[in-house]
């Protein structure tokens, strides 16, 4: 396993880029307007998983011009692997009031649905009146541990290991405005 250098961009570990910041903030501004129209007149509460969607969400919440409110849900199940060991453990729950209000979860990554099968029952509980789920990433998988459906989806994109724009490897990688696949020598 090579370890990044202090002296090398982080981009130079992607094998290639997959999405550009353009390609992302454009697409982020077209599901803002869906939102909107869709949620409208509703009283409205978007909920991020840390760490991954904090980015995804920072930048969607600027964009919707309607009134809402946001929380997050500490939840994980990669630690430091390039796929989910299927466990999934919170860490942290919402504290915003959520009692018969429109629940949007704002999901990095939709990979094997596990995470947000557990995060979507755990939102649930707090008697919303709606969950719903838009997810930037829908990974293309032949199977999943959990199908969960998704509203609103910003990019389809193959079963790559990616990172960028919120995602991470061993924490690192978040800060990159592009999404990219890592360079395999990087994790092996």
């Amino acid at each position: 396993m090579r370890h990044v250098s202090d002296k090398t961009s982080l981009q130079d570990d992607l094998e290639y880029v997959i999405l550009t910041e353009e390609q992302i903030r454009k697409r982020i501004a077209e599901l803002a307007r869906e939102i909107e129209r869709d949620y409208a007149g509703k009283e409205l509460v978007l909920v991020s998983i840390l760490k991954g969607g904090v980015i995804f969400l920072a930048d969607i919440t600027r964009e919707i011009n309607i009134p809402h409110s946001y929380d997050m849900v500490g939840a994980s199940s990669y630690g430091s692997q390039t796929s989910s060991s299927g466990r999934v453990t919170i860490t942290k729950d919402v504290t915003v009031l959520l009692k018969h209000k429109c629940v949007l979860l704002v999901e990095d990554i939709y990979d094997t649905g596990s995470t947000l099968k557990v995060v979507k029952d755990l939102l649930e509980v707090h008697s919303p009146l709606s969950v719903e789920v838009c997810a930037l990433l829908w990974k293309e998988k032949k199977k999943r541990h959990h199908e969960v459906p998704i509203k609103y989806i910003g990019f389809k994109i193959p079963d790559v290991f990616v990172v960028g724009y919120g995602l991470d490897y061993n924490e690192k990688y978040r800060n990159l405005r592009c999404i990219g696949v890592l360079k395999k020598e990087i994790y092996q």
